[in-house]
């Protein structure tokens, strides 16, 4: 299938009341078990490479990047590619030539008058070549951010900065956190819906490998129209590959990658359906 524009899987979500799904990719496993849970439910997604998968790799986007769209496009279900968490602006800028086609610019660490600054310039730069741009705001805890759940975004400093920086969508800072490996976080749902009054693009919610299922559920019914999984997938693939070797003396990296593979496809289909189901939900 020709690969998909991720604001046209952003759109689809937003007309039908549900969230897309934008899981993080790593390895070519990664971007394989995603796939498979798109084919298997149906459903699209949106394949989502990392600054710090780009860091992994060498510093070298291409590799990771051109075999995600091999595999999106032998993917019987929707596909698109993200570069997310990007920080430098000339990694930004190269997104449409890797075939990208939405960047998830980061300067919330900025002072915000900075943040609104080169996230308008970097904006402008993405649009010009029909990139779509996500920007954050509330600098979301965990990883390199405030490392808590505690951070908030203000709706009324929300809408000046997407007014400000013509973005397409706004991460926000609600109550969830970067890499959490336990499902214990608590959304402020009623913040999140003040955020959707006040804004005129999508919500995104990272970090939601740490939110349990009725929570995605109610923020989805609540405005988030993209969510994020990274930390959860990679808690099921190590369980997997962990349990694969300590049944085996085996050297033969097929076994356990491919159980990890699978057990990842398998996580990502269980979120794919729970967006599904917090859809049928809103529109009963």
């Amino acid at each position: 299938m020709p690969l998909t524009a991720t604001s046209h899987v952003v759109d689809l979500a937003t007309r039908s009341g549900a969230a897309a799904l934008a899981f993080n990719v790593i390895t070519l496993e990664h971007a394989q078990a995603i796939a498979a849970a798109c084919a298997d439910t149906g459903l699209p997604a949106i394949l989502a490479v990392s600054h710090n998968a780009v860091r992994y790799h060498g510093g070298d986007p291409s590799a990771i990047v051109a075999a995600c769209s091999a595999v999106a496009r032998s993917c019987r279900a929707p596909l698109s590619l993200h570069l997310d968490h990007v920080d430098d602006p000339e990694l930004a800028a190269a997104a449409a030539d890797l075939g990208c086609t939405s960047v998830m610019f980061d300067a919330s660490v900025l002072p915000h008058e900075q943040n609104v600054a080169v996230t308008a310039e970097v904006t402008e730069r993405l649009h010009a070549r029909g990139v779509w741009v996500e920007a954050e705001l509330g600098e979301i805890g965990g990883k390199d951010g405030v490392h808590s759940a505690t951070a908030r975004t203000d709706p009324g400093q929300a809408a000046a900065f997407v007014a400000a920086t013509g973005v397409d969508a706004l991460a926000v800072a609600v109550g969830s956190s970067h890499a959490m490996t336990e499902r214990t976080a608590r959304l402020d749902q009623e913040l999140i819906v003040r955020l959707r009054d006040a804004v005129n693009v999508p919500l995104v919610l990272h970090g939601s490998s740490g939110v349990p299922d009725a929570e995605l559920v109610e923020a989805v019914r609540n405005g988030m129209r993209k969510i994020n999984f990274g930390t959860h997938l990679n808690a099921s693939f190590t369980a997997a590959v962990r349990k694969s070797l300590a049944a085996t003396d085996g050297v033969d990296p097929r076994r356990y990658l491919g159980a990890g593979r699978t057990a990842m496809a398998e996580a990502a289909a269980a979120q794919l359906r729970l967006v599904g189901a917090a859809r049928l939900a809103r529109t009963a």
